[in-house]
């Protein structure tokens, strides 16, 4: 059987503290992801909303349109940076998620863009569940009031390393986009998110490791640093999980930098020990993953 991650490979989770100055994050994420390519990364992933604050007051006013793609630099300011960043740092950029308008205006997204080394966008992933919650007393948000959801699980071929998933925050809830992936060969799932202080105590360390665990592959969690003066405040505590559910590199809440490698075999001597791929029973229950498509853009 072909290894899932065909090198190992550095993996760099930035860790921001977004204001509501566009231009400055994006200037302040060009400075941290070209300290993580210095590093030896690879891949580098940027925070769930990282040139806005996150909120659904601010959606609309700080969305781009992103289609017909590319977009001009006018539409998308924040498309053209992120491309223009890969490629200067050298490495496969996932650039968190940003509000997405359509053209039309009828309708905004949050949405993740990931780029090639050569600056070429390579997939963009639409938040599938939205982020709507009500726990009496602690947090009631409702991201649907002024987003929709995107329509497809998105894998991408990386052809140096293997397939990696983009999801964004809540889509870790709902583990049938981890399985799918993993079954289709992803060796990596990614998840920018910014889990708050109440969801992220209770579940956003829980809900990694489980997806690691029921997949057996590695996850990366990559949040925005918590501020305390923001109407929305982050959990932070971005991680990188391994194959066998361990907990490889954790921040605080504060800005920084998880850099961590993913080693090529690891996910296959994990299986080897507890051989779940051999072990499901689908005369039991149907396989999720069959029939399943929606790569790529």
């Amino acid at each position: 059987m072909a290894q899932l991650l065909k090198q190992s490979v550095k993996l760099a989770l930035i860790q921001l503290a977004c204001t509501a100055d566009k231009s400055h994050n994006l200037s302040h994420a060009r400075t941290k992801v070209l300290e993580a390519s210095k590093t030896g990364a690879k891949i580098v992933v940027l925070p769930e909303c990282f040139n806005s604050p996150y909120g659904t007051k601010y959606f609309p006013q700080y969305a781009e349109q992103l289609l017909p793609s590319p977009p001009t630099e006018t539409q998308s300011p924040s498309f053209h940076a992120l491309s223009r960043l890969a490629r200067e740092a050298g490495v496969y950029l996932v650039g968190g998620s940003i509000p997405e308008k359509e053209a039309s205006g009828k309708k905004l997204f949050n949405t993740s863009l990931t780029f090639a080394p050569s600056g070429e966008l390579l997939a963009s992933h639409r938040k599938v569940h939205l982020f709507d919650i009500d726990i009496p007393g602690k947090i009631t948000f409702k991201e649907s009031d002024v987003l929709s959801p995107g329509n497809k699980i998105t894998l991408i071929d990386i052809p140096e390393y293997g397939k990696i998933a983009v999801a964004i925050c809540y889509d870790i809830r709902f583990p049938e986009l981890a399985t799918i992936a993993a079954r289709k060969g992803a060796f990596l799932l990614l998840y920018p998110g910014a889990f708050n202080l109440t969801t992220g105590a209770l579940h956003w360390e829980l809900q990694a490791r489980a997806r690691a665990m029921d997949n057996q592959v590695y996850v990366g969690l990559c949040s925005p640093a918590r501020d305390m003066s923001a109407e929305y405040n982050a959990w932070g505590h971005s991680m990188v999980v391994g194959p066998n559910a361990e907990v490889l590199e954790q921040l605080d809440e504060k800005e920084g930098m998880c850099v961590q490698e993913l080693k090529a075999g690891w996910i296959e001597e994990v299986r080897k020990g507890i051989p779940l791929y051999g072990q499901r029973r689908f005369d039991v229950y149907p396989d999720v993953s069959a029939g399943i498509a929606g790569e790529g853009r």
